[in-house]
C-alpha cells in the first residue's frame, strides 16, 4: 500500500473532526452564546448542507487546478475557519466560519478520495479508498466523546484551536510527501448532470442515501435505545459508544478488503443485505450483554463497509466523472445521515419505542439493496451514451 494514502487518511481525521464534534458541546456553545440549544444546533444543519452541496460544486469548479495546490490551499482556509472559531465573539461569526470549514472539509475528503484512487494500482484501489474511509468514520464516530471530554477539561473552544494545530501538520505532510498531482481537462457539467441521472449511477447513489438512513435511524438515538433497552448507565453507554466506535472505524478496512477480494459489485450486495439482516437482530439481543455487544459491533463495522466497494464500483462505472461521482457520493452520505435522523425522530415520535427504530431503519436499507441491484444490472453509462448517439451510417 502507498504510504502516502495514510497521510491523506489521517489529514480527512483532523478535518472530519470538525463535523459532528459540535453535536457534545451544543450547551456549552448555547450558553456562552447566550442562545437557545436549537439555534445552537443549526452549526449542525448548515454545515451538513453546505457540506453537501460544495463539494460537487468545488470540485467541478477547481477541476483544472493542480490537486496538491488545490489541497494545501483548501487546508489553509479550514485552519482559518477553525481560528476564526476559535476567537468567534458572536453567533454569527461562528456560523461564518462553519460554513468555510464545510467548504474546504468537503473539497478536502473528495480530493482524498480522488486522490488515493489515482496514486495506487487499481487492484488496491478499493483498500486504499477503505482506509480514507477509515479516517472519515473514526472523526464521525470519536468526535462527540472526545468533544464532550476536551469541553469539560479545557472549555469548547480549545477544541477548535486543537483541530486548527492538526490541520497543520496536514499541511506539512502534504507538502513534503505529497507528489504534484495534475488537474483534469473540465468534463462539462451537462455531462456530469447527466451521468449523475442515469438509472445506473443515480440508483446508485441513492443506494448510499438510504444505507445511511437506515443506519442513522436507530444510531441517531442510541443513547436513548441503550437506557430504554438494556437500563445502561451512563459509564456502560460511554463504554458502549466507545466499542461501535472502535469497530466502526475498522468498517473502512474491511469493507476495502472485501471489494479487493470479491469484487466491488458482490461487496455491495453482501455488506447491505448484511446490515438489513443486523439491524433487525439488534433488538432481539438486548436481554443479553453478551449476546448483544458482538452484534452491536457487527452492525458498527458495516455501517462504513458500503462506502469502499461504492466508490470503486462507481470508478469502474464511469471513469470520465469518476471525481464528481465519488463526491455526489460523499454527499450523498450527509443526506442519508439528515433523513435517517429525521425518520427516527418520526418513528419514536408515531411508536414512542426507540426499540422500534431498528425495523423501521432495516426497511429503508431494504430500499437501499433494490437501488443498489437496479443499479448493478443496468447497463453501462457509456453503454447507455453510445446507443444514445446515432451512428453515422443511420
Amino acid at each position: 500500500m502507498n504510504p502516502k494514502v495514510f497521510i491523506l487518511a489521517l489529514s480527512t481525521v483532523a478535518v472530519g473532526l470538525v463535523e459532528l464534534i459540535v453535536g457534545g458541546i451544543l450547551p456549552a456553545i448555547a450558553k456562552d452564546f447566550n442562545i437557545s440549544l436549537s439555534s445552537a444546533g443549526q452549526l449542525i444543519t448548515v454545515f451538513a448542507l453546505i457540506y453537501a452541496v460544495a463539494g460537487p460544486v468545488l470540485l467541478v469548479m477547481t477541476s483544472k487546478v493542480e490537486r496538491k495546490r488545490l489541497y494545501l490551499i483548501s487546508l489553509f482556509i479550514f485552519f482559518t475557519g477553525n481560528l476564526i472559531t476559535y476567537f468567534s465573539s458572536s453567533f454569527a461569526l461562528m456560523m461564518a466560519a462553519r460554513v468555510l470549514t464545510a467548504m474546504s472539509t468537503a473539497l478536502i475528503v473528495v480530493l482524498s478520495l480522488t486522490i488515493a484512487a489515482k496514486i495506487v494500482t487499481p487492484a488496491h484501489r478499493a483498500k486504499a479508498l477503505g482506509l480514507i474511509y477509515m479516517g472519515i468514520s473514526s472523526s464521525l464516530v470519536m468526535g462527540v466523546p472526545l468533544g464532550i471530554l476536551i469541553s469539560n477539561i479545557f472549555g469548547w473552544r480549545v477544541i477548535f484551536l486543537g483541530i486548527a494545530i492538526l490541520s497543520i501538520g496536514s499541511f506539512i505532510l502534504i507538502s513534503i510527501y505529497l507528489e504534484r498531482v495534475p488537474g483534469e481537462n473540465s468534463v462539462p457539467l451537462s455531462q456530469q448532470l447527466k451521468a449523475v441521472a442515469s438509472a445506473k449511477i443515480g440508483s446508485a447513489h441513492l443506494a448510499t442515501v438510504f444505507m445511511l438512513a437506515g443506519h442513522y435511524t436507530l444510531y441517531a438515538y442510541f443513547t436513548p435505545f441503550l437506557e430504554s433497552e438494556l437500563n445502561m448507565s451512563s459509564g456502560w453507554i460511554s463504554i458502549c459508544y466507545l466499542l461501535f466506535g472502535i469497530a466502526a472505524v475498522s468498517g473502512g478496512a474491511f469493507g476495502g478488503i472485501l471489494s479487493d477480494s470479491i469484487g466491488a459489485q458482490k461487496s455491495i450486495v453482501v455488506v447491505i443485505s448484511a446490515f438489513a439482516i443486523i439491524l433487525i437482530l439488534v433488538p432481539l439481543t438486548t436481554f443479553s450483554l453478551v449476546l448483544f455487544v458482538p452484534i452491536m459491533m457487527i452492525w458498527a463495522a458495516l455501517s462504513w463497509s458500503l462506502a469502499p466497494p461504492q466508490q470503486s464500483y462507481l470508478i469502474q462505472t464511469d471513469p470520465s466523472t469518476s471525481d464528481i461521482q465519488q463526491s455526489f457520493n460523499n454527499s450523498a452520505i450527509q443526506v442519508g445521515i439528515s433523513l435517517g435522523s429525521a425518520f427516527g425522530g418520526l418513528v419514536l415520535n408515531q411508536t414512542g419505542t426507540v426499540s422500534h427504530t431498528a425495523w423501521f431503519g432495516s426497511a429503508i436499507v431494504i430500499l437501499s439493496l433494490l437501488f443498489a441491484v437496479f443499479s448493478l444490472t443496468r447497463k453501462s453509462f457509456v453503454e447507455e451514451t453510445s446507443m444514445a448517439i446515432p451512428s453515422s451510417n443511420d
